[in-house]
């Protein structure tokens, strides 16, 4: 499982020309997952993201988690975290998990968020999204199981 973090003022998922989801100061995630990940993969990353102490306090310093500051998570389904890119020039996807499967463990990743005590919105799984976002920071953060300890 991979998660791209970006510590954001504001984002935004459009579909079809419609705004379907946004958030003020938060977390924009790109989330994708590979073959195999399941329910340990998923609680593992919850747990860091709900946790990651990347929010100023008064001093200035990077200690606050997202409940701290009463912040927000955008949610986005993203298997191209998974393009196999060393040979040729067009990427192979053959990496990204099943979508069927995929698809039920981008639903429980956002539930575990959401039990952590933070708000989550969505963008539609496999849906041709625009994302729009103002990076605060910039802070950019990658989690990917297959490095964590």
């Amino acid at each position: 499982m991979r998660v791209v973090l970006q510590r954001v003022s504001q984002a935004s998922v459009q579909v079809a020309g419609q705004q379907i989801a946004q958030i003020k100061q938060g977390f924009l995630l790109l989330v994708g997952f590979e073959e195999g990940d399941g329910q340990e993969q998923l609680e593992r990353i919850a747990h860091k993201i709900s946790n990651v102490r990347v929010f100023s306090d008064t001093a200035g310093k990077m200690n606050l988690s997202i409940k701290q500051v009463q912040g927000e998570i955008l949610s986005v389904s993203q298997f191209t975290l998974y393009a196999a890119l060393r040979k040729g020039n067009r990427p192979s996807f053959t990496l990204a998990q099943n979508p069927t499967i995929a698809a039920q463990n981008y639903q429980t990743f956002n539930q575990l968020l959401r039990a952590s005590g933070t708000p989550v919105a969505e963008g539609i799984f496999g849906a041709e999204m625009k994302v729009s976002l103002v990076n605060d920071g910039p802070v950019t953060l990658v989690y990917d199981t297959d490095q964590l300890v």
